[in-house]
């Protein structure tokens, strides 16, 4: 695979994805409403300009060095100009696999992107349009919306637009995301306006495992075969401008991840806590404090009354988060 042409550099991109509330949508078959497989990867904004393609964040981050397989996108959609949203994921035995992905979201070297992009590789699933050709979709309904991204992009090798199903039976279509390995599901509302950034509930999303993006705020140093790394990490979620403690996670950590997670978090270091409260003596006494500046995915049992996390297990980094943005989900 040869190396793109070298360009000038881009423009300042400003427009930030809409995000799904935690939420329960009406039971039965959703009239008013369509279902959405939920797919556990990046979410990315996917320019598209004379046939030329950027990746953006999330968080704005351009992306589009970091996932060179991607780049034929931009040739197959029809329109001269585009503006598309969905997901970056990496597939294992035909099932999105995110413990995969995290080899790629971290790569900072074109060349090793392009190393990787030949044993990992992505595919791009598109799932909304917001401009084709200078018109504005915004205020469309997503119903609108989807019929005319399906009429400017085809399936591809490493793209595709997904299906969905508006009208649909909610618990039918869960189960067969359960049946397919997929993190769960996203309802969404026939007539919804796209709303960059927000997340007003007429997206809803429904997982079939609880899953929590929480900062980590400090590590407990490790002992035994862990003596010089991170032996658990002490991690948070927002409650309006606060950042509350959420729990202790210990478990899930490969051994090249907790390098990476201990040489990641050492240059972080601050002398106190972050939290805006307490944090259990024994967590807190051999605590190494950080800048809550990483987020970190986990699964975990069940919240507590106290307001923790149950047995909680490391599922991976997420560069793509703002953790302004981390609040515990219902």
């Amino acid at each position: 695979m040869s190396h793109p042409e070298r360009s000038p550099a881009p423009a300042p991109f400003r427009v930030a994805p809409m995000l799904a509330a935690s939420g329960s949508p009406p039971a039965g078959r959703l009239a008013d409403w369509a279902v959405e497989m939920k797919w556990d990867g990046v979410r990315a904004l996917a320019l598209v300009d004379h046939g030329r393609l950027r990746l953006i964040s999330r968080t704005g981050k351009e992306i589009s060095a970091t996932y060179p397989d991607l780049a034929g996108l931009g040739g197959a959609v029809t329109a001269t100009q585009a503006l598309l949203d969905g997901e970056i994921v990496a597939f294992a035995d035909g099932r999105p696999d995110f413990e995969a992905l995290q080899p790629r979201m971290h790569v900072s070297s074109a060349d090793a992107a392009f190393r990787l992009s030949a044993t990992i590789p992505v595919s791009y699933l598109a799932f909304d349009v917001l401009e084709v050709d200078g018109a504005a979709l915004l205020g469309r309904p997503y119903a609108q919306r989807r019929e005319i991204l399906s009429a400017i992009l085809s399936d591809g090798a490493r793209w595709l637009v997904p299906p969905h199903f508006p009208g649909s039976d909610l618990d039918a279509v869960r189960a067969a995301s359960v049946a397919n390995g997929i993190e769960g599901v996203v309802v969404k509302r026939l007539d919804s306006v796209y709303e960059p950034g927000g997340r007003p509930g007429s997206w809803l999303k429904v997982k079939n495992q609880l899953q929590q993006e929480v900062v980590v705020a400090g590590w407990k140093p490790g002992q035994g075969n862990r003596t010089g790394l991170v032996g658990s990490l002490l991690v948070g979620v927002h409650s309006g401008a606060s950042l509350v403690y959420a729990g202790h996670v210990g478990t899930g950590f490969s051994d090249p991840v907790l390098r990476m997670l201990t040489r990641r978090l050492e240059g972080l270091r601050r002398p106190s806590s972050p939290f805006d409260g307490p944090v259990p003596a024994e967590y807190a006494r051999p605590a190494v404090w950080v800048e809550p500046r990483l987020v970190v995915e986990v699964t975990f049992d069940r919240w507590t009354r106290a307001g923790r996390m149950r047995a909680p297990a490391y599922r991976g980094l997420r560069d793509d988060k703002n953790p302004a943005d981390v609040v515990r989900e219902t």
